[in-house]
């Protein structure tokens, strides 16, 4: 049985009240962190990966909701450019790395490369496979440079994602959000789980290690996604 097997993806905050007063400090000391990062010259690298719908969106918008818009970035990440593969794969994140005292927040990452170009074929196997090394040691030079890296990885079950594409195509201001890749990708499910598996299994190191966090209840995954932030970051300072 592997970690996705063993996730309470019905853990839920069913309380708003509950919900937003544990938002509101949270996000105060991700703030607070934040400022303390910038003090110290500490970089921090916060990778987002997870399965269509499962909410990244959403819980980077409540992370970098009251934080000073001057000290991160956001990039979301998607096929590699034209310019982009003529340069090892990973040319295209350490160029968005960030300077001292700032965050880097990747909606989608390195990972795409034992993920999505593993299942669809966008990379051989001996080209994911020697992936893991590779990233393994980017992460652990990152890491003994000072960086503070934190790695999440929002999963629902197939049911919710299912009913969260539904109200996305219902919905006209949610449209956008999904397409055919993203149903077609669905047929794929088994095969991303496995990918995900092995992914989780070669690359959570002691250095780098990934936080999976169960998210049908959006509430409950947007606290456990500050929460580890929080943490991480509180750690740094120890």
């Amino acid at each position: 049985m592997g970690i996705l097997d063993k996730l309470d993806y019905d853990a839920a905050i069913a309380d708003k009240d509950e919900y937003e007063n544990k938002l509101k400090q949270l996000q105060l000391d991700v703030l607070k962190a934040e400022f303390k990062c910038r003090e110290a010259g500490r970089p921090v690298v916060l990778a987002f990966e997870g399965w269509d719908a499962a909410g990244k969106g959403g819980a980077i918008k409540r992370l970098t909701e009251k934080l000073d818009p001057r000290g991160y970035s956001v990039h979301a990440i998607g096929a590699p450019t034209e310019e982009e593969k003529k340069h090892h794969y990973l040319w295209r994140f350490w160029t968005r790395t960030p300077e001292r005292g700032r965050w880097a927040i990747f909606d989608r990452t390195w990972y795409g490369r034992v993920l999505v170009e593993r299942v669809e074929g966008f990379a051989k196997k001996k080209e994911w496979k020697r992936a893991y090394r590779e990233i393994n040691d980017w992460e652990r030079t990152l890491v003994d440079d000072g960086t503070v890296l934190v790695k999440l990885f929002l999963a629902t079950t197939k049911d919710e994602q299912k009913k969260r594409f539904e109200e996305r195509e219902k919905n006209p201001y949610k449209r956008w959000k999904i397409g055919p890749d993203d149903w077609r990708n669905r047929e794929h499910w088994d095969q991303y789980v496995e990918a995900a598996e092995e992914m989780f299994e070669e690359t959570s190191t002691s250095y780098a290690p990934w936080t999976v966090i169960g998210a049908n209840r959006k509430w409950y995954a947007r606290i456990e996604v500050l929460t580890t932030v929080l943490k991480s970051l509180e750690a740094a300072d120890d």
